[in-house]
């Protein structure tokens, strides 16, 4: 029988790993870095068998010569690497991964994207970095086109969510699986709409997301310079309800936002949210714990960690 036992939603930030030193609050990110800690014990006694691991790509695995809504990896799985993240090849749960994408696809609600040969970056490597390290899993990738408008909707997300969720389940082999989101929350990122460039820096952001595919390194340099000369737009506010509602099992109520409004009230990095949501959505929408959130200027974003424990109320406080 296959069990979904867990969900985790954690922010990711490349910062983390090249930054430390200088960052100035250094007792919110020790905080936030003990909450990364506390959901990787809270995994361990989970045992899952393999982790379903929704992420973000930053155009290091995916280009705008060809982006997906939504993307299962079925076979290798590499690393990216950059910024101290893990690099290299991943073990891939290939066939629950392949049971996911022919369930959704022949039950004709979802025509996901898949590749047997897919590249993420630390918009999932950072989760495996921090919640997986050490931990004896497969992991079956899933990204999320966040960056790329048009984006897959909330409502969409929610629904995929909920559609892996029942695929998991009718799954016929013997399986204990977690579920990790990656992303957000609030943060405004100095990166285009690739569809209306405005500037040098903006015109290079497009051209590295159209032509990277072979030399994406070549462009990370000055990738790294524009995002590093960037202001912090974070919104606590809006952070503080997000999580509140994940606390409530009501982070569906994120569907009303349209990618226009998600934006506005949060900044374009915000749009990652929606691996929290699918994350929550494949967890049925069980009630979460906060273990942390600390606004971080120094990495531009909203840091947050979160636990989702799908166990009966009695079974958790035993």
């Amino acid at each position: 029988m296959t069990e979904i036992v867990l969900g985790v939603g954690a922010s990711h930030s490349t910062l983390m790993n090249t930054h430390w030193e200088e960052t100035l609050h250094k007792d919110r990110a020790e905080r936030f870095r003990d909450a990364l800690g506390q959901a990787r014990e809270a995994l361990a006694a989970a045992r899952p068998d393999t982790v379903i691991l929704v992420g973000s790509n930053h155009f290091r695995g995916f280009w705008l010569d060809l982006i997906p809504s939504f993307t299962i990896g079925v076979g290798e799985c590499v690393a990216s690497g950059e910024s101290g993240t893990p690099k290299g090849p991943q073990p891939v749960d290939v066939p629950l991964a392949r049971h996911l994408a022919d369930s959704l696809v022949e039950g004709g609600r979802f025509d996901v994207a898949f590749s047997a040969r897919l590249q993420i970056d630390h918009g999932q490597s950072h989760a495996i970095q921090y919640l997986l390290d050490g931990l004896d899993v497969e992991i079956v990738p899933l990204v999320v086109n966040v960056f790329a408008p048009p984006l897959p909707t909330m409502e969409r997300c929610d629904q995929l969510g909920r559609a892996i969720r029942e695929a998991t389940l009718a799954f016929p082999e013997d399986r204990r699986i977690a579920v990790i989101g990656s992303g957000g929350l609030s943060h405004r990122l100095p990166w285009p709409d690739w569809r209306d460039p405005h500037g040098d820096d903006e015109e290079f952001m497009v051209g590295a997301w159209l032509n990277g595919r072979e030399n994406w390194q070549d462009y990370d340099a000055r990738r790294r310079e524009i995002i590093r000369a960037a202001e912090a737009a974070i919104t606590p506010e809006f952070d503080d309800e997000f999580l509140t509602l994940v606390e409530r099992g009501q982070a569906h109520r994120t569907t009303a936002f349209t990618t226009e409004e998600l934006e506005k009230a949060a900044g374009n990095g915000a749009q990652e949210l929606r691996t929290w949501l699918l994350m929550a959505a494949v967890l049925d929408h069980a009630p979460g714990r906060r273990l942390a959130y600390e606004p971080m200027p120094e990495w531009l974003t909203g840091m947050a960690v979160a636990v989702l424990d799908p166990a009966p109320t009695d079974e958790r406080q035993s």
